[in-house]
């Protein structure tokens, strides 16, 4: 019969038994064989053990074990059996046996069934019997120190980077906030039976709160000061509207219970601006650039959505653009219709300076910046070595410096695309940036020139009047007319602007206008006629190309024609 050994992984190292009974594995009672160490001892033998070096190695093999992977350790320790030929290995993990059965040059008969949990459970149980050497004590301690070290490694546990507490505040904070909200509406309402008009004159939920503790009854408005809650002018419209209220009488057990509820809704409150400060110390600490580009509320409620700032910091800028928009995202694609351009996002106050069409540029080039600060707050080592000095360590400014240049790099950029001014840096260079797209541009009509306007400084003699300009227009403007109209069109625009000019009085600004409208009337129609005659042109060229490709097909069937004529008379004679 083959030989049976049993791997077993401990907190202290890998352990190789042999099995003294070849048949163990197919035995029923192995839990009544080894109720004792002495019967496990005889039962299992040590071939080999070989421990770890330290608990960062122990760490390492124990997450490998988990994960069905064979480390080189574990390779180098199963070379002993490569001698060993048509023996069985019992393994625990069948992952980790179906990894163990790839080792080349180890032809052996894994087994990891059920079969095989009696057995591990009676070498869990009398381990220390098994291992000389190895006491109880150390070997709990080994467990203790290896299962925390493997419950830190699988939760990706950082001492300094504990986004956890920003995930938990940032929904506490949200609940607080509909809370806060249920119970100063309740507040109102109970209230106001019995003093409906402060709901009217008192629009802060804090304010009417305190009110209410202070004041209680309508009845002691006139009494009660209430300047420490309220400014004068509304503690005026209050106790002058206690007077004439319409609200219905209640009693003094009612009012302790609006009390309550009301003082309720303070303590809240003040929880909220503690819990609300304590989460933009916890962001500033630990994502301190993604606070600068978004702020701390946004930026939070970035994190608890990818569950992690390590999983925040792997998504690209495009996943982050549109993080809390999923459904819309999908519905989308489902329908075929545009994807949203922006999710949580939307929220931050660059994104909120945007008007319109811009939101959504804006917004992708801050996601691409976001990843970037992210990838910096994620992967940075500040205050992970105690050793060093606390003198060594960046301050804060220096932790954001990459979020505040890159903020004010958005910041020009929704500048230059919206054609407001640039933000200039101490140094006076302009903090633009290198694509910036330029500011639109219009035609605008050219000031004409007034000729009215001319007027003499002296004795100088007077200008000719303007006619000999209108001629020379008329004549550079002539070709153009030659062109279409021939010599006879010439004659006629001649004496047209002869006569025009005759009558028309030198010094009448109006008759410029005139004229100056005619000859415009006149270039359009003679722009008309030329593109007609264009036109004319062109159909003439075509009509001559396919009257000369008609007359080459005549001759070729011509030609063709006599050719077979030809051929049946040679037929014919031959």
């Amino acid at each position: 019969m083959a030989p049976i050994y049993v791997l077993s992984e401990t907190s202290a190292g890998y352990a190789l038994f042999k099995s003294s009974d070849k048949k163990l594995l197919k035995r029923t009672d192995i839990a009544d064989k080894t109720k004792t160490a002495e019967d496990t001892c005889s039962l299992l033998k040590l071939k080999e053990f070989r421990k770890f070096n330290n608990a960062t190695e122990a760490l390492n093999e124990a997450a490998a074990i988990g994960d069905g992977k064979v480390t080189p350790m574990l390779t180098s320790f199963l070379e002993s059996l490569k001698d060993e030929k048509k023996a069985s290995l019992a393994v625990a993990d069948s992952k980790l046996a179906a990894s163990i059965n790839k080792i080349p040059d180890l032809s052996l008969n894994l087994v990891s069934d059920s079969t095989t949990t009696d057995l591990y459970r009676a070498i869990r149980e009398h381990l220390p019997s098994l291992i000389t050497g190895l006491t109880p004590k150390d070997l709990d301690t080994m467990n203790l120190g290896l299962s925390h070290s493997l419950s830190r490694h699988k939760l990706k546990f950082s001492t300094d980077k504990v986004d956890t507490m920003i995930i938990q505040a940032i929904s506490l904070l949200d609940d607080l906030d509909k809370e806060l909200n249920q119970y100063a509406m309740r507040v109102k309402e109970w209230y106001g039976w019995h003093f409906p008009e402060m709901a009217r004159i008192i629009n802060d939920n804090v304010a009417y709160a305190r009110v209410v503790l202070t004041m209680g009854m309508r009845s002691n408005a006139s009494k009660t000061d209430l300047s420490d809650v309220l400014p004068e002018e509304i503690e005026g419209a209050v106790k002058a509207a206690a007077e004439v209220s319409m609200g219905t009488e209640i009693t003094t057990e009612d009012l302790e219970n609006i009390q309550a509820l009301a003082e309720q809704v303070v303590d809240f409150t003040e929880y909220r601006g503690q819990l609300s400060s304590y989460l933009s110390n916890r962001m500033r600490a630990i994502a301190p650039n993604l606070t600068a580009l978004v702020g701390e509320l946004v930026g939070a409620r970035l994190i608890a959505h990818a569950g992690s700032l390590t999983n925040l910091a792997k998504s690209p800028a495009s996943t982050i653009q549109i993080l809390g928009a999923e459904k819309a995202l999908f519905r989308a694609l489902k329908t075929k219709h545009d994807t949203p351009k922006y999710g949580l996002i939307y929220h931050a106050s660059l994104v909120g300076q945007a008007t319109g069409k811009n939101k959504g540029k804006i917004a992708r080039v801050l996601a691409a910046k976001a990843a970037l600060g992210l990838r910096v707050d994620s992967l940075s080592t500040w205050g992970a070595d105690q050793e060093h000095d606390a003198s060594e360590e960046p301050t804060e400014e220096e932790r954001s410096a990459l979020g505040i240049s890159a903020r004010r790099y958005v910041e020009n950029r929704l500048r230059a695309i919206e054609n407001r001014p640039i933000k200039f840096d101490r140094s006076g260079n302009a903090i633009a940036p290198p694509n910036a797209q330029p500011g639109k541009w219009e035609i605008k009509e050219a000031r004409k020139y007034n000729k009215n306007a001319d007027g003499l400084t002296g004795d100088e003699p007077a200008a000719s009047a303007p006619a000999p300009k209108v001629k020379k227009e008329k004549k550079s403007k002539q070709p153009l007319i030659e062109e279409v109209n021939g010599a006879a069109a010439e004659d006629e625009s001649d004496s047209d602007s002869d006569s025009e000019m005759e009558d028309a009085p030198k010094s009448n600004g109006t008759s410029d206008k005139k004229l100056s409208e005619k000859e415009e009337k006149a270039l359009r129609k003679a722009e008309k006629a030329a593109r007609k005659a264009a036109r004319a042109e062109k159909r003439r060229l075509k009509e001559e190309k396919r009257a000369k490709k008609e007359e080459k097909k005549r001759k070729r069937e011509s030609l063709g024609g006599e050719g077979e004529e030809k051929k049946k008379k040679k037929s014919k004679s031959s």
